[in-house]
């Protein structure tokens, strides 16, 4: 939370889902093991200590895989997709 760069030295773009939205909350539980609520005091505390960047939130999950791979050094997170739900789309 509080790393601003890559080890290559180029900016780090941390992209969140809303903190009610199921998929976000599931990776806070299962992935952070924490709370969502708790995550986002923590992300607060940083903010307004200046030493740490809020995240960017999304509206959706296909909002959030589009700004990923379009972004450079964007990280976020998004449910797994199986191939048959690839070629479904």
């Amino acid at each position: 939370m509080r790393r601003r760069t890559w080890q290559d030295g180029s900016a780090i773009h941390v992209f969140v889902l809303p903190d009610q939205h199921p998929v976000h909350k599931s990776f806070c539980k299962n992935a952070l093991g924490i709370f969502s609520h708790r995550l986002r005091k923590t992300w607060n505390r940083l903010v307004f200590t200046g030493t740490g960047q809020a995240p960017i939130e999304v509206d959706s999950i296909e909002e959030m895989r589009s700004r990923v791979m379009n972004t450079p050094g964007a990280i976020g997170y998004a449910p797994l997709q199986t191939k048959d739900q690839k070629n479904e789309e």
